[in-house]
């Protein structure tokens, strides 16, 4: 495993798709003055640029040949971050249902999560880093000072996600949204290498019935246990 170079601070956010990992860890961030790194999205920008190049996502090598040439950046501004892939942003190709079924198989494969494991810890500087995905807490920074699981049931997190594609003007099943993320979770649960599961100190918070604001506000308060808030 590759070693941590960099001292700063790392709050943890790990969980399946669909619980509010992105938005809750975008307001810690922004609250602190801290980095932000997305893991979703540096698989999700594998993912698309496999689709870009005709690779397939089940073939390990030419996955791990491109990960060591992805040309991939992210752009802080007033709205959030822009991921930028081969110079050009996108954010919403990233998002979409296709692309996100692709980066659980790409993410599933162990030779393409350990060619990622650099990349991810690079953007652990001063002051601190949020490191939002599914295995930042167990394998990325297992020494992170908080870490947090935030967990759902599957028909929450499919309304939650046909509300989010329904506002955008997307075609969508809630059906199809529930199957998806019910074989994301069984894959990414069951899968041999960095499984999501909770680290076995993390703070696990089900945020089912709970408003965004609310789980915002509970996290914050571990932070804040945790003394690393603004000094």
């Amino acid at each position: 495993m590759t070693e941590c170079t960099s001292s700063a601070p790392v709050i943890a956010i790990d969980g399946p798709s669909g619980v509010g990992k992105g938005a809750v860890s975008a307001a810690l961030a922004g609250s602190l003055g801290w980095h932000l790194l997305d893991s979703g999205a540096v698989y999700r920008a594998v993912a698309l640029a496999a689709e870009d190049r005709g690779l397939g996502a089940e073939n390990a090598e030419p996955l791990v040949a491109l990960c060591g040439n992805l040309d991939l950046h992210f752009r802080a501004h007033s709205g959030g971050i822009s991921v930028l892939v081969d110079g050009a942003v996108v954010d919403d190709r990233l998002r979409s249902e296709a692309v996100s079924r692709t980066a659980s198989k790409v993410a599933a494969i162990a030779q393409v999560r350990h060619a990622l494991l650099a990349l991810q810890r690079s953007f652990r500087q001063p002051p601190g880093l949020i490191a939002d995905g599914r295995d930042m807490g167990t394998v990325v920074f297992p020494d992170a000072q908080l870490k947090i699981f935030l967990t759902a049931s599957p028909e929450e997190r499919a309304n939650r996600r046909y509300k989010q594609l329904k506002d955008k003007g997307e075609d969508v099943i809630l059906e199809r949204l529930f199957s998806d993320i019910a074989e994301r979770d069984r894959r990414d649960r069951e899968r041999s290498v960095s499984p999501t599961v909770p680290a076995d100190d993390a703070i696990v918070i089900d945020s089912t019935s709970m408003s965004l604001d609310a789980v915002i506000e509970r996290a914050m308060a571990h932070v804040e246990a945790k003394g690393l808030g603004r000094s």
